[in-house]
């Protein structure tokens, strides 16, 4: 009969050499919340990264006057989807969008259409400094305007609704978190040629800004 020169243990139901069921499911139950708590951590964390760049909106009120006895209020909602590029000296550039909603008024005698209507979009280039309390910024865009009106007076007509809004300027925005922004503007409004006559308008703006 043969006897073994080994001692091999024998694992026993209840005598703790193995963990049990519930100790697993315990161990198991910790590693899950440990899991969901790492990834909530990381969720908050990309969340709060996110919203610090998130895109900034403004809202903009202007009033101009233009070169043939018009005048013009402006409404426009400004959107800064923090796109910047080419630090120099302390400036960059970045990028806006803009839409506007204009009332223009003529006073000039027997005008046609005295209030005319404009809509439009205009993307916004601006070279701006990078920080400081006071952060001034040169800007050009070009965008299109719809007007409800062509002819304003009897010897004045833009030939089209549809117009190019050419324009340059100059402002700053200030503010701890730089909430606000205040500029100047010269806008031209023409159709490029596409009918005659194409007289074009100039205006000269002042405007104030709110940055949400």
């Amino acid at each position: 009969m043969w006897q073994s020169t080994y001692n091999l243990p024998i694992p026993l139901r209840g005598c703790g050499t193995q963990p049990s069921y519930g100790a697993l499911m315990q161990k198991s139950k910790g590693g899950w919340r440990s899991l969901l708590s790492n990834g909530a951590l990381a969720l908050s964390l990309g969340v709060v990264s996110a919203a610090a760049h998130a895109d900034r909106f403004g809202l903009q009120i202007a009033g101009g006057v233009a070169d043939r006895d018009i005048k013009k209020a402006d409404l426009g909602v400004v959107w800064d989807p923090n796109l910047t590029w080419w630090e120099i000296g302390g400036f960059h550039f970045t990028l806006l969008g803009e839409g506007h909603v204009s009332y223009w008024h003529s006073t000039e005698d027997h005008a046609v259409n005295p209030n005319i209507w404009e809509f439009g979009l205009t993307p916004v280039v601006r070279f701006v400094k990078s920080s400081g309390y006071i952060r001034p910024f040169i800007e050009a865009g070009v965008g299109v305007r719809l007007l409800s009106h062509t002819r304003i007076t009897e010897n004045f007509t833009v030939s089209t609704a549809f117009q190019f809004a050419d324009m340059v300027g100059v402002g700053a925005i200030f503010g701890a978190k730089q909430n606000y922004q205040a500029g100047f503007r010269f806008q031209h409004l023409s159709n490029a040629g596409i009918k005659e006559p194409n007289p074009g308008i100039n205006f000269s703006q002042l405007y104030l800004q709110y940055n949400f």
